[in-house]
């Protein structure tokens, strides 16, 4: 063994020094952000696992999973289902918590960010304070695809300023069956509306997905779901391929053309065949014959529903992923579903082309959107969430869905001076009623659940100080002396389907009692109909002498009253055919029954 005095050490070192180029350590291909997407997705899978691979394509519920768990089970996406916010439920916790999960997922030996989903369906929804906008049959009403596709562009500005990157919306359904407790969330009951409408993706994407405040969208849910046997949610769509093509597809093609990033399955049947294991309507159709480059997800639990049996089994996972589904949203039973899918690719009943392919599509979307290299909340949009300008868009929006229906005398517009106004009805005073389900939890709820504005207040701010404005909720109260009385009546708060309406479909006992304490007055009586669907009102509809459909028009209750008192006169018509009684259901334009209004129907001043 040789000694080296020190000296000579260090001589020894230097020399090799001088003969020894220096080395420094590149960076791996995938994050270089100069290099094509394409290319970035092929060194990245190529550095990944199988168990990798499988990560990427589950989706967990954050409650199921906190960032140090999700990191460590190799989650490759996050959701927040509906209600399920952060405490306290404000835009800088919302922030905070993504973050923690970007935190999470770079620390990972490969640093691949997660995506974060979230049903952003009229407005960002579930965090308190949010601009909520009408939901869809209200944007239908408007039949205006450049107002949706600002307010795509807003609720983008609001999700983004919470760090989420991917929303759930838009849902482009065509509701042909109006007992369905999703008819509030399709633009119409024909393809043309839900079609032009699918704007609503240019707005929420923007013009490139790496840009200021652009979230990935989401058409769902493919395909048929709105039409039903029945309008039962989940259903069965018992239709042949050329009406499935007519009707349902022709909004989903407008999307795609667009550049949707994703599509969501629908929980419902084509033919008895679910559509979570429709090989045909996935694979063949939609991949291949419209040409989708983006990524299918599931929709919730919804491939443990394929077999109708509880909890989901191997055959449940194969069929779903050979069908082409691309992300599996298992909220809690995450570990199970990534155990049986690397079990079914390691038997060969999944081929890895088909996981290669999947994890091809996701992560081209997580290199587009720039999750690599903007990793976390850009807060200069947190301001955004619920600030005057989107407050004044949603405004606009609620004034041109507004659709009259009826003006005997032409009582409306309603004078701004002078006298007594009555106002009564559940749905009066009430922004969690006005806003329906998808407000902050998933069903929705009655109360003060957000700030807004409800149409009372909307009408006491409309008026001139000289003029008297009597609330009552029940109509208790009411004489002759009162110019006008304005009832907001209607539906409350659903989703899904708890809205599913199999039998009665009319005003309730609150809503009838209300109204024949109005009636017997003797004084004009105005109806605004807060609701999700057209509701089953012709028996009554004599003894009113105006009739307002408002649908569900979410925190900006005075859109109501601009159109009330004739700052705006109505432009709104009826994306849906209004029913003269509920044994018509289903009743759509062009089938030979006798509405009590038609499609395309509405009225102005």
């Amino acid at each position: 063994m040789t000694h080296f005095r020190p000296a000579t050490a260090l001589a020894a070192v230097a020399c090799i020094a001088a003969v020894t180029p220096a080395v420094s350590a590149s960076p791996p291909a995938y994050r270089d952000a100069s290099r094509p997407v394409a290319d970035r997705v092929d060194d990245l899978m190529a550095r990944m696992s199988l168990q990798d691979k499988v990560g990427q394509m589950t989706q967990a519920e954050r409650l199921a999973a906190d960032p140090a768990t999700a990191a460590a089970a190799g989650i490759g996406s996050i959701l927040s289902g509906g209600g399920s916010a952060p405490t306290p439920n404000t835009a800088e916790a919302w922030a905070d918590m993504y973050d923690a999960y970007q935190r999470a997922a770079i620390a990972t030996p490969l640093g691949i960010p997660t995506i974060y989903g979230v049903d952003a369906v009229h407005g960002h929804n579930n965090v308190q304070g949010a601009t909520i906008f009408p939901h869809n049959i209200g944007l239908g009403a408007t039949d205006d695809p450049e107002l949706v596709e600002r307010i795509g562009r807003a609720t983008a500005e609001e999700v983004a300023g919470t760090g989420i990157d991917w929303d759930f919306a838009p849902c482009l359904c065509v509701a042909r069956n109006d007992r369905w407790g999703r008819t509030y969330e399709s633009f119409g009951e024909s393809p043309e509306r839900p079609t032009t409408m699918a704007s609503v993706v240019t707005g929420l994407q923007g013009s490139t997905l790496d840009g200021p405040a652009s979230v990935l969208a989401t058409a769902k849910h493919y395909v048929g779901d709105g039409g039903t046997t029945g309008g039962d949610d989940q259903g069965n769509t018992e239709i042949d391929e050329v009406e499935l093509r007519a009707v349902h597809l022709p909004p989903f093609r407008a999307a795609i053309k667009r550049g949707v990033g994703s599509v969501m399955i629908s929980y419902s049947s084509w033919n008895d065949v679910k559509m979570h294991t429709n090989d045909y309507l996935i694979n063949g159709v939609l991949k291949n014959e419209l040409g989708f480059t983006g990524f299918v997800v599931s929709d919730w639990q919804a491939i443990d529903k394929t077999d109708g049996e509880e909890g989901f089994t191997a055959d449940e996972v194969r069929s779903s992923i050979n069908a082409g589904l691309d992300m599996i949203m298992v909220p809690y039973d995450y570990q199970k579903f990534m155990d049986l899918l690397r079990a079914e690719v390691e038997a060969g009943r999944v081929l890895m082309s088909r996981i290669d392919d999947a994890n091809r599509r996701i992560l081209t979307k997580k290199f587009e959107l720039g999750l690599f290299e903007r990793r976390f909340t850009d807060r200069s949009f947190t301001g955004t969430i619920g600030s005057p300008e989107h407050r004044e868009l949603a405004r606009e929006a609620v004034r041109e869905s507004q659709v009259l229906l009826k003006n005997d005398g032409n009582v409306l517009p309603l004078a701004k001076d002078g006298g007594k106004i009555f106002v009564a009805g559940k749905n009066a005073d009430d922004i969690g009623n006005q806003s329906g389900g998808w407000t902050i939890t998933w069903q929705g709820s009655s109360g003060p659940i957000t700030p807004g504005t409800t149409i009372l207040r909307g009408i006491q701010q409309a008026v001139s100080p000289g003029t008297e404005v009597t609330y009552d909720r029940d109509g208790n109260g009411i004489d002759g002396s009162y110019r006008a009385a304005i009832a907001v009546v209607g539906e409350t708060p659903y989703a899904e389907g708890e809205g599913d309406r199999p039998e009665a479909m009319g005003l309730d006992e609150e809503d009838k009692a209300t109204l024949a304490r109005l009636e017997a007055s003797g004084v004009p009586v105005v109806v605004v109909t807060v609701s999700g669907r057209p509701l089953d009102i012709a028996a009554e509809l004599p003894e009113w002498n105006a009739l307002l459909a408002a649908w569900l028009p979410g925190t900006e209750g005075a859109g109501v009253t601009d159109v009330l008192f004739g700052d705006n006169n109505p432009t709104g018509t009826l994306p849906m055919t209004w029913m003269s009684s509920a044994d018509q259901q289903p009743i759509n334009e062009g089938d030979d029954q006798q509405p009590l209004f038609p499609h395309g129907y509405g009225l102005s001043y």
